[in-house]
């Protein structure tokens, strides 16, 4: 028997006024939301990707380490959805989205170079949502989640190419 499907809420963002590179994912997974942090599941690549991108080990570090780190590398996360009904971890399981306003946080984030989005799904649901951004890149990534089967080594090459928001 199925499970009924259960209403979920993002977390706030986790920027400051000088990003430089927001990743954008869709809705947090069920580890996440019991935990009530970003990319909390263990085979999750998140952590070991971004800290590639910026030459920092976080997936070795505590959860508050790893924030305050990509706050001091002008890195900001946040989720595409607001409020969605899910009965798994699953992208496409999500129904019912209620969007996040994109358009007003990017509006307080004046060096922002570059959105990328962690999967497809954020993708489809967060272009909608950004009005057209002069000087702002945006980059389409392979998921982290373990659920996305392609290789890390593919996965990091792709990943690797959100080091050109700190180049200017």
């Amino acid at each position: 028997m199925a499970m009924p499907p259960v209403r979920h809420a993002s977390f706030a963002p986790h920027v400051a006024p000088d990003t430089r590179l927001l990743i954008l994912g869709s809705l947090p997974g069920a580890r996440s939301l019991a935990e009530r942090r970003y990319y909390a599941h263990p085979t999750n690549q998140f952590w070991r990707l971004v800290g590639e991108v910026i030459d920092r080990p976080l997936a070795t570090m505590d959860y508050d380490a790893r924030l305050a780190a990509l706050r001091e590398t002008r890195v900001g996360l946040w989720d595409v959805i607001r409020t969605a009904e899910r009965r798994s971890s699953s992208d496409s399981a999500i129904r019912e989205v209620e969007t996040q306003d994109l358009a007003a946080l990017v509006a307080t984030l004046p060096n922002l170079q570059m959105i990328a989005f962690n999967g497809g799904k954020a993708a489809a649901i967060g272009r909608r949502q950004l009005p057209v951004l002069e000087g702002v890149t945006l980059v389409d990534l392979p998921s982290s989640s373990a659920a996305n089967t392609g290789g890390y080594a593919g996965k990091l090459e792709q990943w690797l190419e959100l080091r050109g928001a700190f180049k200017s």
